[in-house]
């Protein structure tokens, strides 16, 4: 089971995963060119692929959707509640391609979960889990709840989102009130300080790899998420690099990242 992230931001997120020896993208919020490009850079072939899986219709998650699947053939999942407003930004995948699901999937091996998360459209979060090996990814997220939690809890790598620090958002930027007020709700994303919650939660329940992902290139920065999640962290006595490692995916390939 491996997994290494391709892109990650504002600009763009693709998740490159390997279970029960199929290949999945989860999101393609690069143009197809790119992609194809970033998955050579990693040895492999795009006619690989078995499946898209899409968390939410957002153009940096979609953005290469369209193209790959019609070039490659390739089939696009999402949930029944996204297909709604997938269906006319997708016009190039054809009607075989359009798969639809609700609830736990599995496409040739392994077990997808899918957990909705709060966010100004439907979105969802994944699981993969392959003979005792989990994985989770969860961006564009407004808040936590029990039932992320639950869904993510036992996974021995997450990428996390750690959209924003607070101070940034609110006085750094010319957003108006109105997206700044977007951003720091309920259905918005998780801050920095949100997301050092998650990986308090994570790393009581074992957790010892996570990955901050979906910074704002305007209201972010690497070193800002790390640094403020690691000091939080270890207000609870949780060490980086000792009860857990803390990296940061930037919209660069990042490290592969293999669970035996």
């Amino acid at each position: 089971m491996r997994v290494i992230n391709l892109a990650s931001g504002s600009d763009g997120n693709v998740t490159y995963i390997e279970m029960g020896g199929k290949k999945y993208l989860l999101d393609v919020g690069l143009s197809c060119a790119k992609v194809v490009e970033r998955l050579e850079k990693i040895g492999v072939n795009p006619n690989e692929i078995s499946a898209i899986i899409i968390s939410h219709e957002h153009s940096d998650h979609i953005k290469g959707v369209d193209v790959f699947s019609s070039k490659f053939n390739v089939p696009v999942y999402a949930h029944q509640s996204v297909w709604l407003g997938l269906d006319n930004k997708l016009l190039k995948v054809s009607d075989k391609n359009r798969i639809s699901f609700d609830g736990d999937f599995s496409i040739g091996g392994g077990t997808i979960c899918p957990v909705e998360v709060p966010h100004d459209v439907k979105c969802f979060g994944f699981s993969f889990l392959d003979d005792g090996r989990k994985i989770s990814v969860v961006t564009d997220l407004g808040h936590l709840n029990d039932a992320i939690l639950s869904s993510i809890k036992g996974s021995q790598l997450v990428y996390i989102e750690a959209n924003y620090d607070k101070i940034m958002l609110m006085k750094g930027t010319n957003y108006p009130l109105s997206l700044k007020m977007r951003i720091d709700g309920p259905n918005g994303h998780l801050s920095n300080l949100d997301s050092a919650d998650a990986v308090k939660y994570l790393s009581a329940t074992g957790t010892r790899q996570i990955i901050l992902s979906h910074l704002s290139k305007e209201n972010n920065t690497p070193s800002i998420a790390y640094n403020t999640i690691c000091g939080e962290i270890q207000k609870d006595g949780i060490q980086e690099g000792v009860d857990l490692r803390v990296d940061v995916a930037t919209p660069n390939i990042g490290a592969f990242f293999r669970l035996k």
